[in-house]
C-alpha cells in the first residue's frame, strides 16, 4: 500500500511511514494512491461472514502487502473483539450500536486497531513513539485504553477544559502509566491546532518521534470502514439490500470512513452528515462555500468541531467534484433544544435511550426519510457512544433505564491526573520538552 499527501499527489510513502508520521510536513493528509474495489461476490455475500472475517477481507484489500496476511488476521482478531449490532427499531429505522468496546464509543475500532498496528511496526531498539491526540470527548478515552501499557509508546491527550462530560474526562485522566492528559483552556479546535503545529515544529521532531492518534492518522480511518460493511451484512440477513447511513459528524472521520467503504464497493444509497450547530459542512453542501468557523460548545460535545480535518480527505476522494459529492452526501444540523427533543421522542416511541450525538443522527435520518420515503430502503443511524457518558442530559425515567457498565462504575474511585495548560503553543512545546 502506497499513500500520497492531499497537498502533494506526487509524493509516495508506505503504510508504515504514514502511520508513524501521521501528517505530512506539507500539512495535507495521507490518502491511498489506489482504493481497490472489492469483488462483487464478496459484497453480495457479506451476510455469510462474521465481523472479524469482514474486517480482514476489507483491510487486506486496502492495505495490500503492508503486512503478511497471517499477522494482519491475528491483529484484527485481537483488536476487533467486540460486537457492533444493528438493532431494528421499526420497519425502516435501524440503529448501529458502536459503543460495545472498552471505552464505550465507536472510536474503539480505530484506537485498538491503530495501537496494535503501531506496536507491530515498532522494532526493538527504536526510539520511543510519542502519540499526540486532541479529543473533543470520546477519542481520548478510546486512545488511552487502546495504548495503555503498550511498550515503547507514550500518549499525550489534549482535551478542552469544561467541554467534555464527567465520564469522558474520567476515562482519559485516570490511567497513569504511559498516558498523560493535558486540560487545555480552550476549545477542541485549539487542542487540534496545537497537535498539528507540533508535527511541523523542527525542534520537537528532532527530539521526539511524534505521531497522532486522531482521525488525521490513516490507521484510524481504515478500521472504521469495517462496521459499515458489517452493518450491511446484518441487513442482508434480513433481506434488505438498500441502505442509507446517517452519521453524527464532527471531525468527519466517521463519515469519511463510510465513503471509503463506498469507494471499495459497498452499495450505499445516501450518506447523511448530521451535525450540531457546528455546521461548516452542511452549510457548504447548501451554499458551495466552505467556511471554517470557531467551534461552539453543545450537548453533543464530541461533534464540536468548527474546522473538520477529514473534510480534505472527502474532497480528495471525489477529486474536488462537488456535484458528484452532493449526489451522495446531504447535511443536516440541529441545536441543543432539537437534540433534547429527539432524545425524548426516541425514548417515548421506542423505549430506547440515545446519547446526544446519536439523537442528532436519528433526527437527520427521520427528516430525510420524511421527504424521501422508500419501502425497500433501510435507514441506519449510527450510535457512537453509550448514553451513560452523558448523565446530565436525561430525566429520571431515562436514567433509570440506562445500564451502567462495570468499567464506568470503577472510574469513580480513580484519581484525576491532568495538567492544566493554556492554548498557547509555546506553553505546549515547553511542556513536551520538559515533562518526564
Amino acid at each position: 500500500m502506497k499513500l500520497y499527501s492531499t497537498n502533494n499527489t506526487s509524493s509516495q510513502v508506505s503504510f508504515k511511514d504514514a502511520v508513524f508520521n501521521s501528517m505530512p510536513q506539507d500539512k495535507g493528509l495521507y490518502m491511498p494512491i489506489s482504493i481497490p474495489r472489492l469483488d462483487d461476490e464478496f459484497i453480495n455475500n457479506l451476510d455469510k461472514y462474521s465481523l472479524p472475517e469482514i474486517a480482514f477481507k476489507v483491510a487486506k484489500n486496502l492495505l495490500g502487502d503492508a503486512m503478511p496476511e497471517a499477522d494482519l488476521k491475528a491483529l484484527i482478531d485481537d483488536a476487533i473483539n467486540f460486537p457492533a449490532p444493528v438493532v431494528k427499531l421499526d420497519e425502516h429505522v435501524h440503529v448501529l450500536e458502536l459503543f460495545h468496546g472498552p471505552s464505550l464509543a465507536f472510536k474503539d475500532f480505530g484506537a485498538r486497531f491503530m495501537s496494535r498496528v503501531m506496536s507491530y511496526f515498532l522494532e526493538d531498539g527504536e526510539k520511543q513513539l510519542d502519540v499526540l491526540v486532541a479529543t473533543s470527548g470520546d477519542t481520548g478515552g478510546a486512545v488511552a485504553l487502546g495504548f495503555l501499557g503498550v511498550p515503547n509508546t507514550r500518549v499525550t491527550i489534549l482535551y478542552p477544559k469544561g467541554k467534555v462530560s464527567g465520564v469522558q474526562e474520567q476515562q482519559l485522566t485516570t490511567n497513569g502509566q504511559n498516558i498523560r492528559a493535558l486540560e487545555v483552556d480552550g476549545t477542541f479546535d485549539d487542542c487540534q491546532a496545537l497537535v498539528k503545529q507540533a508535527f511541523t515544529d523542527t525542534e520537537l521532531n528532532q527530539k521526539f518521534r511524534l505521531t497522532s492518534a486522531n482521525s488525521i492518522n490513516i490507521a484510524r480511518l481504515v478500521p472504521q470502514t469495517f462496521y459499515y460493511f458489517n452493518a450491511y451484512a446484518q441487513l442482508l440477513r434480513q433481506g434488505v439490500k438498500k441502505v442509507i447511513f446517517s452519521v453524527p459528524s464532527g471531525n468527519f472521520g466517521n463519515i469519511g470512513a463510510g465513503l471509503l467503504a463506498w469507494k471499495m464497493g459497498l452499495p450505499v444509497e445516501k450518506f447523511i452528515a448530521a451535525t450540531n450547530v457546528n455546521d461548516t459542512v452542511p452549510e457548504f453542501l447548501k451554499t458551495g462555500v466552505y467556511q471554517p468557523k470557531p467551534s461552539v460548545a453543545t450537548l453533543s460535545n464530541a461533534m464540536d468541531v468548527g474546522n473538520p480535518s477529514n473534510w480534505v480527505r472527502i474532497a480528495d476522494m471525489f477529486k474536488q467534484d462537488m456535484d458528484e459529492l452532493k449526489k451522495l452526501v446531504i447535511g443536516f444540523k440541529y441545536n441543543d433544544d432539537e437534540t433534547v427533543k429527539a432524545i425524548n421522542w426516541v425514548f417515548d416511541t421506542y423505549g430506547y435511550v440515545v446519547c446526544p450525538h446519536t439523537a442528532i443522527a436519528w433526527q437527520a435520518l427521520t427528516d430525510y426519510q420524511h421527504d424521501h420515503a422508500s419501502a425497500d430502503t433501510a435507514g441506519v443511524f449510527l450510535s457512537t457512544a453509550h448514553p451513560c457518558k452523558f448523565p446530565d442530559v436525561f430525566d429520571e425515567e431515562m436514567t433509570a433505564k440506562i445500564e451502567i457498565p462495570e468499567q464506568v462504575k470503577e472510574l469513580a474511585s480513580k484519581t484525576k491526573l491532568a495538567v492544566p495548560l493554556s492554548k498557547d503553543f509555546d506553553a505546549f512545546k515547553t511542556y513536551l520538552l520538559n515533562a518526564e
